[in-house]
């Protein structure tokens, strides 16, 4: 029996994340009182605590901050994927966040290489924020 991978568990401060990631486009949090981009999707800024917040659109491009391989699966859903890389990835825009490398070259992701999203289909709608190495280094 094959299980299927989890689906986005969607709340009210990110569910125009997931509905973006759904239309293909990675959406971020940026603060008008001080400017800041951040990622989770939250209410309040995690630089100066305003609400005052608006989605934009990332680039989509970033670079590994960190990485790690995953040899044994957590859930049973992941283990037709191990061994599958788990990476901070450090947006263009500032945020970190934490995502797979995708590709039949992700297991020779390495610190400092190129990425770029692309969008896992998860199924009914939904879709979740991946990465690909994008060739050479950040």
């Amino acid at each position: 029996m094959t299980e299927t991978l989890p689906s986005p568990v969607v709340n009210a401060d990110s569910a125009p994340y997931w509905q973006g990631a759904r239309e293909g486009r990675l959406l971020i949090r940026r603060c008008d009182a001080c400017g800041q981009t951040h990622f989770m999707p939250r209410h309040l800024c995690p630089a100066c605590w305003s609400g005052d917040l608006r989605w934009v659109e990332a680039t989509g491009r970033g670079t590994v901050h960190s990485f790690t391989i995953i040899r044994r699966a957590p859930l049973a859903a992941f283990a037709p994927r191990v061994p599958y890389v788990v990476a901070l990835i450090d947006l263009e825009e500032g945020p970190r966040m934490m995502a797979n490398i995708l590709g039949d070259d992700a297991l020779d992701t390495a610190i400092g290489d190129a990425v770029a999203v692309c969008f896992e289909d998860r199924g009914e709608g939904a879709a979740v924020p991946q990465f690909r190495r994008a060739g050479g280094r950040g």
